[in-house]
């Protein structure tokens, strides 16, 4: 059944077109909820990708290039039980939101995403979308920001200054900073590549923990290693692991959530293309598994 029927959109297009005013309405009527609430863990669906210039999932180079199916995926990711929230660019969450989806919800709002995939200035991630005052008004819970450490681009000192202008931004509204830190290098070809190694990990974790002040509404966004209680153990901020492309396999993935949220500081998930785009199409399966790992299994 598709839940984003021709009526709808159709309205949803008009609406964007013909009432902008229509944003700030369906933002001061929805619903809110508290970061506390149930069990205090979270399972948000993430979708910011294409902002930044990644199209594609798996061999399909173009997956989340089109809106509306976009748009049905993260309604039907964000309907099931157990999903806390979600993480998206300006456009997508407020489409979501004029919809009238978001009821319930934790909503993060993506902030930088100047740093494009395969651009020569990639590690100069400027903030393009969201602002801590957008995000404020709108009354959303939190902003998220990406920030890729390359210690031999200088370009990344801009992306560090910025992001902790971003975090005081968003603590002085008190509100969420999800700060994903990353370690980055640029391999043979000029392409920005992501480490996994242990030690880089906690040196970027290190780095981010102390961006801004004060730090009590930070959290990080990280990735889901072989070893997550070594990767922990680098700070006490609460913690999100993130998901990745459904290249990845996904049993390895999965096991590794499931040994991540055994540690009491990680406190969910946010995943965005291996729930929304798996290999086999259950987008409800997947996101279903996913809760059961955050929600379930763990408690």
């Amino acid at each position: 059944m598709t839940i984003l029927d021709d009526g709808r959109y159709e309205w949803l297009l008009r609406t964007r077109a013909e009432n902008p005013g229509a944003l700030d309405e369906a933002a001061a009527s929805r619903r809110r909820r508290a970061v506390t609430a149930g069990d205090g863990r979270l399972m948000i669906v993430a979708f910011d990708h294409p902002a930044r210039r990644i199209m594609g999932v798996g061999s399909d180079g173009m997956a989340m290039a089109n809106r509306r199916d976009a748009l049905e995926r993260c309604i039907r990711a964000l309907r099931r039980p157990g999903v806390d929230g979600l993480l998206a660019t300006p456009e997508l969450a407020e489409d979501l939101l004029l919809l009238g989806e978001l009821d319930d919800k934790m909503v993060f709002g993506s902030m930088n995403r100047g740093g494009l995939t395969g651009s020569a200035w990639e590690l100069d991630d400027r903030f393009t979308a969201y602002r801590p005052e957008v995000i404020e008004r709108l009354g959303f819970e939190g902003g998220k920001m990406l920030l890729r450490i390359d210690y031999d681009d200088p370009r990344t000192i801009g992306t560090l200054e910025a992001c902790a202008r971003a975090v005081d931004g968003l603590a002085d509204r008190r509100l969420i900073a999800l700060v994903e830190p990353l370690p980055a290098r640029r391999d043979a070809e000029g392409r920005v590549r992501i480490s996994e190694d242990p030690d880089l990990v906690i040196e970027a974790i290190s780095i981010a923990s102390a961006l801004g002040s004060p730090s009590v509404y930070t959290w990080l966004k990280l990735p889901a290693v072989s070893d997550p209680d070594h990767m922990m153990s680098a700070t006490t901020l609460p913690s999100l692991l993130l998901g990745g492309d459904r290249g990845a396999e996904a049993d390895d993935l999965l096991a590794r959530w499931r040994r991540a949220m055994a540690i009491p500081h990680v406190r969910g998930l946010t995943a965005g293309r291996s729930l929304l785009y798996p290999q086999d199409g259950e987008v409800e399966r997947w996101v279903d598994t996913a809760v059961a790992i955050v929600h379930g299994e763990a408690s």
